[in-house]
């Protein structure tokens, strides 16, 4: 097979890219230096420029990371501390303003990367003339550890991975023309970590104009933590590493800090009130400058207001994470305990779900918990201040593991770049034919938001949500639009977060 150089010009210097797939792709190109040495939990630095021409043909290492336990991330990955790259897909770098779509990677805050087969961006380029961008950030405590503690230098370390997202955001605003979009016409989205990271930018100030509109899948504005949760967290991991100054964490290997990392987890999981709170270790900080406050409070004050947003989220989005299959009653109720319910909110579900198993309903509110209740109180903080936003849910059911994972966690992702024949999907998917009915409307929908801003097209006017009506495009084998599914479970959750 042969295939074409292309040559483009960034600020730091030229990188050489490659025709695949009819489109042009530009892998591996540095945003920002290597945060490796003595910049190792340091706010993220420019890159400097570089000599000749850099080769950008394929895609750099992923932030350093453990193989998860999970499908989409359980296998071991190619991996650095110099890891601050991105990766670009465009119909061709020449200059033409094309709107652009930059994809934040999701796995936790803890594993994942830009160059994987799912987020191919060549079907947005192909078929909406976009031009796509996907990216690294520091992850876990590289990206997280809150260190304030030790200086000035550290002030911003717990939510050092938002900064370098910030900083790919700048570095797209300075370089994306030449690369044949328009830095003016920047959509952010991402799904889970990456969700929970689009609305921590639409909060941010340090964010304010870098971006146009976004997309939260799986995902919204809750996903933060207290400073003192996260000292917690860093108290945990000073001891698991013998450690007692930064000088000690900068001085510990890469392995030691990632298995240390997974060790604090387990700590955690063994103390009765754990953080405090239901979001997990090495999230991003309330650190008052690059998130004041929590993100969600910051859109009721009128964040990004002027942002037009996608939210949503899938049906059974924790099937994914090994909901118990032998949960019972008493189960149940320690879940309520957790989750700050109480009996009636069980009662709600099962009244809705009289045929549901006590897994049903483990997956039923523990998908609404962590995933469609902030989704709607992300659209419900934006209504009073007249910012566009639009709701969908995702109830396409996986074939896959004798359809257990029904409408699991990640699973609209390839339906949304219309990659559902890429390497991996198909085991999500599982046997049978392609649900291309599926994805045809909502990869539509998503070309339709980035280029206009609004998802709605002619096969399928899509109504933006409001507390009037909850209009919800589901998709799913009939794909319409829905005003307020799940009505009653919804209201069951109201003043419980």
């Amino acid at each position: 097979m042969v295939t074409t150089a292309a040559v483009a010009t960034t600020r730091n210097g030229k990188v050489e890219g490659r025709e695949k797939e009819g489109v042009l792709l530009f892998a591996g190109i540095p945003y920002a230096k290597p945060p490796v040495g003595d910049l190792r939990f340091r706010a993220v630095q420019p890159h400097g420029p570089w000599s000749g021409v850099r080769n950008a043909q394929k895609f750099g290492p992923a932030a350093p990371q453990l193989a998860g336990t999970f499908l989409e991330n359980s296998v071991p990955v190619r991996w650095d501390e110099d890891c601050l790259t991105l990766n670009i897909s465009t119909p061709a770098a020449d200059g033409a303003k094309r709107p652009v779509l930059v994809w934040i990677h999701g796995g936790a805050f803890r594993t994942g990367q830009g160059g994987i087969p799912w987020y191919n961006g060549a079907r947005f380029a192909a078929n909406g003339d976009i031009v796509v961008v996907s990216i690294n950030y520091r992850l876990a405590a590289l990206g997280f550890a809150h260190l304030a503690r030790f200086g000035d230098d550290f002030e911003s370390s717990g939510i050092n991975g938002i900064l370098d997202q910030i900083e790919a955001l700048k570095w797209v605003r300075d370089n994306i023309e030449n690369f044949g979009g328009d830095p003016e016409n920047v959509t952010i989205a991402g799904e889970s970590a990456g969700a929970f990271s689009v609305g921590i930018l639409l909060a941010s100030p340090m964010a304010t104009g870098l971006f146009k509109r976004a997309i939260a899948q799986s995902g919204a504005a809750h996903h933060a933590l207290p400073a003192k949760s996260s000292d917690i967290v860093t108290d945990i991991l000073l001891e698991t590493l013998d450690a007692k100054t930064v000088k000690d964490l900068e001085a510990a290997s890469v392995d030691s800090i990632l298995e240390a990392q997974d060790k604090v987890a387990m700590e955690l999981l063994k103390r009765p009130q754990g953080l405090g709170t239901t979001v997990g270790s090495f999230y991003p900080t309330i650190d008052g400058a690059v998130l004041p406050k929590r993100p969600i409070d910051l859109l009721r004050d009128g964040a990004s207001n002027d942002v037009p947003v996608i939210v949503g989220t899938n049906k059974d989005e924790t099937t994914l994470f090994g909901a118990p299959g032998d949960v019972d009653e008493d189960g149940l109720r320690r879940l309520l305990d957790r989750l700050g319910g109480s009996p009636d909110l069980i009662d709600t579900y099962r009244r809705n779900r009289p045929d549901a198993t006590s897994r049903d309903l483990f997956v039923a509110m523990t998908s609404d918990h962590t995933f469609r209740i902030p989704a709607v109180r992300l659209a419900e903080a934006r209504e009073p201040h007249d910012a566009k936003t639009w709701m969908y849910h995702f109830t396409w059911e996986s074939r896959a593991f004798d359809g257990k994972l029904k409408s699991t966690h990640a699973l609209e992702i390839p339906f949304v770049f219309d990659n559902l024949d890429r390497g991996g999907v198909n085991i999500f998917l599982g046997e049978g034919p392609l649900p291309q009915h599926v994805a045809d409307p909502m990869h539509a929908a998503w070309t339709a938001f980035i280029r206009t801003g609004d998802p709605g097209t002619d096969a399928l006017p899509w109504p933006s949500y409001s507390s009037d009506s909850r209009a919800t495009m589901v998709f799913g084998d009939e794909t319409a639009v829905v005003d307020d599914p799940n009505g009653t479970e919804r209201e069951a959750w109201a003043g419980r977060r």
